[in-house]
């Protein structure tokens, strides 16, 4: 049984900068704080080019941090030596965006989930055959699929191949990296049905990146709202969607369809009016402002802090 009480990851004041050019700071991740319990999914939302992606990698190592820290288990996963880095990973993986840019087109099916297994020297050939086969299994596919090659699969197929190379080496925590943003409609289900039947089966800890907030409704148990770099509002699951209190997030919120045409057609929609500020070297104040129909003087001053307004409800605004 998985302590779902217990913290598994603990994020406090995450900064990734980018130098763009001799005196350009770009802020992709910009004093992020949060934790993800043992056994949870956290849903991280927002825009395209609000930082996710590169929150997700820097959490576990994929990207050096420009400061905080990310603590894993207690320890810190920015800390750790060479052969730590290497029992770390096998603890922590992720599934990519994009399944047809992450499978090497010249690997077959079996090598690329088998790839894992040979770093780690986890298993001998006839051990890595059958966990292979039972990984294609767990993932909905047939033995005969380890004998191809990427191009002879379809897009669900390929990241069903993302998800089970994430699963070689036996992680406990998953980041999912837009994992149905490139597929089909009709195949987006699916695949976050089999993330959720995953989790259950195996106990895995999720951090679910994307842009769909029904899809994130859908699979996370806690939502943090992500703006230009910075977490805006995080809450749990429900909470979130009944009573959003950050502006930004009651606008993302609205423009969720219904499938209801007689409800649909009765909602306001929340426009934001604006231009999105630059990430490179940002000026004092909340960074929503600019877009935000109640900017007060002190919106554009002073960034305001996230702080808690109810149990484990988080928001990061004056209004609140």
């Amino acid at each position: 049984m998985v302590n779902m009480h217990e913290e598994l990851i603990q994020v406090s004041n995450l900064k990734k900068y980018f130098n763009v050019g001799k005196k350009s700071v770009l802020k992709a991740v910009d004093d992020v704080s949060f934790s993800i319990k043992r056994g949870e999914t956290l849903g991280l939302v927002g825009e395209s080019g609000c930082g996710k992606t590169t929150c997700g990698r820097s959490i576990i190592g994929l990207y050096n941090i420009t400061a905080g820290s990310v603590i894993y288990d207690g320890e810190n996963v920015h800390q750790l030596k060479k052969d730590e880095k290497l029992k770390f990973k096998k603890r922590a993986q992720i599934i990519f965006q994009d399944p047809y840019a992450s499978l090497d087109p010249r690997m077959t099916i079996g090598d690329i989930i088998g790839e894992g297994m040979d770093v780690h020297q986890s298993y001998s050939e006839k051990e890595r055959t059958e966990k292979i086969h039972e990984l294609l299994g767990l993932v909905g596919l047939n033995n005969e699929h380890a004998l191809r090659y990427p191009h002879e699969l379809s897009g669900g197929q390929k990241q069903r191949i993302g998800i089970a190379r994430a699963l070689a080496v036996e992680p406990e925590f998953i980041v999912c990296d837009e994992p149905i943003s490139a597929l089909d409609v009709s195949i987006q289900a699916q695949i976050v049905n089999l993330l959720i039947h995953l989790q259950e089966n195996l106990g895995l800890t999720y951090l679910f990146i994307s842009h769909d907030l029904a899809m994130v409704k859908h699979i996370s148990d806690r939502v943090g709202v992500m703006y230009l770099g910075s977490i805006v509002e995080i809450s749990e699951n429900t909470n979130l969607y009944k009573k959003p209190l950050h502006p930004y997030t009651q606008a993302l919120i609205s423009a969720i369809n219904i499938p209801d045409p007689g409800i649909e057609e009765k909602r306001k929609r929340i426009k934001l009016e604006g231009e999105v500020p630059s990430p490179i070297n940002t000026k004092p104040g909340c960074k929503f402002a600019s877009r935000c129909r109640y900017v007060k003087d002190i919106c554009r001053e002073k960034a305001p802090e996230l702080k808690e307004v109810g149990r484990d409800h988080y928001v990061a605004c004056y209004l609140v």
